[in-house]
């Protein structure tokens, strides 16, 4: 059974996992449910609202990679646009357009022994594509959550659900994976911002 962890909360993901090298980052999503005929929700949703449908948030994942706590160029940023990291030791499986069905939405393949030594730290990050222009935020995400399993057998090691209120806010900083002597750690963050661009989050750790 892999550990649930809380915000804030951080556990140990190498250490008593002998030979762990590539291991997957799932991050899963769900809109939130349009059953809902009255009140706030019902006019946000319908056709007619000015706000952008629940089916339709496009929400993406990324990874920063960081070297001493810092985003020192633009090709350290893995996201839709650019699926590999240039040493090849993190590849993103691509961009889901709804968060519709069961499990992850996307998937960040993670090869911890080939990570040049000179990255410390990995963010990873999902953002709502477009929220300013379609006007929509994490208010209309439900049952977010990051979990890092083994790559090779499958076996899910750590799980963060993101359960805090994040409405009006359009980015979510999940958690990190970081360097600590020989081994590696994970944080659970769970904090929003409002940037409405993957660029805008990044310039925060420059």
């Amino acid at each position: 059974m892999g550990i649930n962890l809380q915000k804030g909360q951080r556990v140990d993901l190498t250490k008593g996992n002998a030979g762990l090298n590539k291991i997957k980052v799932g991050l899963g999503w769900d809109p939130v449910s349009q059953t809902k005929s009255g009140g706030f929700l019902g006019g946000l949703f319908s056709s007619g609202g000015s706000g952008g449908s629940g089916k339709n948030v496009d929400c993406d994942a990324s990874v920063l990679m960081l070297q001493n706590d810092k985003l020192v160029a633009s090709e350290d940023v893995i996201y839709f646009g650019k699926l590999s990291s240039n040493c090849g030791s993190i590849r993103h499986s691509g961009d889901n357009l709804t968060g519709d069905g069961d499990g992850d939405d996307e998937v960040i393949t993670i090869e911890l022994g080939a990570i040049p030594a000179q990255y410390d730290k990995m963010v990873f990050i999902v953002n709502i594509y477009d929220a300013a222009g379609r006007n929509q935020h994490f208010g209309m995400i439900q049952n977010a959550y990051i979990r890092v399993y083994d790559d090779k057998t499958g076996a899910e090691l750590i799980r963060y659900n993101l359960t805090d209120n994040y409405s009006n806010l359009t980015t979510l900083v999940c958690g990190e994976i970081y360097r600590h002597g020989n081994e590696w750690k994970f944080a659970a963050v769970g904090s929003g911002t409002n940037d409405v661009k993957l660029g805008d989050v990044a310039r925060r750790y420059q």
